[in-house]
């Protein structure tokens, strides 16, 4: 039966991570730290007083996620079926923390891993070139841990930003490329939209982008949309102290909300619950929901994040953000399964809370020619 793992067991882990692999190691510093966070767990496997394999989870703070971030035997006790009991244990581990779903990466070369899991019904939906040191392409598996829930997820392709403060632009991105396949992603792109939507004034400001900037920019580009806001304040204005700079910021949202209201944009002053959602979702609509990333990184920053599915206990996001600092892939952060009461609690910003939404929908209107700066 697999236990917990200790900082007593560091010896023992680095010498199974030598012995099985050539590349892409753990640390001894990156397992010492993976034991002491609360977002990791590590379970190990005995026989005769000897740790013969591991197994090591990632949690998202705020989604039902886990992710398998690491798995190894001891070649001395292959063949005994540890791999096995590892990761049912793992599963059961993820179910306790209320995880819908595991998702892992392994390499495209390793059967015996590659057996395993598809063994336990893992399911592969990506596969990434160049992953790994030696560019070995590595495989993305995918197991539902609840199976009766059904999924009902739009076809989103996913954008990762490339700046800490282009998460709006990110977004949009993904819920214009659902609705239009032809459109063309690119960090150009990316920095146009950020350039047009954001507040940022003389280095203050949140720096990132408000709703009607976004808006605007989406419908400039022949996409019908609403517009869901709570209140009528300068949005994301808390972290500027200059009162100069506030009234820059007030005068860009007076702007842009006045040239809303010349177009045929619904602004809607109220907020959607999930259910709400969820009709607009069913009618066609791609939702971006503004969130306080607090509940998922532990830092309190704006956040956009754009809906891809629902089904009766969650809302799945993509979210535009990958944290490689604490580990994390794109695989974290696609279709990510939120429980709709946590959704409610994070769906809003600042000391205001803040709510936003932007639905876009498909339109027969030609885009308008680009913005010139």
């Amino acid at each position: 039966m697999p236990r917990l793992a200790a900082l007593a067991d560091l010896p023992a882990l680095l010498t199974i991570e030598n012995r099985c692999f050539h590349s892409d190691r753990l640390s001894r510093r990156s397992f010492r730290h993976l034991l002491t966070r609360g977002h990791a767990t590590t379970l190990v496997e005995e026989e005769a007083e000897q740790i013969c394999g591991y197994v090591l989870l990632l949690f998202s703070r705020g989604a039902s996620m886990a992710r398998l971030y690491s798995i190894a035997v001891h070649p001395d006790f292959a063949r005994r079926r540890i791999g096995d009991r590892l990761l049912e244990a793992a599963e059961a581990a993820a179910l306790e923390r209320d995880c819908v779903s595991m998702r892992l990466e392994v390499r495209r070369d390793n059967s015996p891993s590659l057996n395993l899991f598809r063994r336990h019904g893992y399911r592969q939906f990506k596969e990434v070139l160049d992953y790994y040191e030696d560019h070995m392409t590595a495989l993305r598996f995918e197991k539902r841990l609840v199976p009766q829930l059904q999924l009902d997820l739009v076809k989103t392709p996913y954008y990762q930003q490339t700046l800490e403060f282009t998460c709006g632009p990110a977004a949009l991105m993904m819920a214009m490329k659902a609705l239009d396949p032809t459109l063309e992603l690119s960090r150009k792109l990316e920095l146009r939209l950020w350039r047009e939507a954001t507040t940022i004034f003389m280095t203050s400001g949140h720096g990132g982008c408000g709703p009607y900037g976004l808006a605007l920019s989406a419908y400039r580009r022949g996409f019908d949309l609403e517009i869901y806001v709570n209140e009528d304040g300068v949005f994301l204005v808390d972290s500027v102290r200059n009162p100069e700079k506030k009234e820059v910021m007030r005068l860009v949202q007076e702007d842009w909300i006045e040239e809303l209201r010349q177009l045929p944009v619904a602004l809607h002053c109220g907020s959607l619950s999930v259910d709400e959602l969820r009709q607009k979702f069913e009618a066609g609509g791609i939702p971006l929901v503004l969130i306080s990333s607090y509940r998922i990184y532990g830092e309190r920053f704006p956040h956009w994040v754009v809906v891809t599915g629902f089904d009766d206990h969650y809302i799945y996001v993509h979210d535009p953000l990958v944290d490689a600092e604490k580990g994390e892939t794109v695989t974290d952060s696609i279709n990510m399964p939120i429980p709709h009461r946590e959704f409610q609690r994070m769906a809003r910003y600042g000391k205001a809370a803040q709510k936003a939404v932007l639905i876009l929908y498909r339109s027969q209107r030609r885009p308008e020619p680009p913005a010139l700066f």
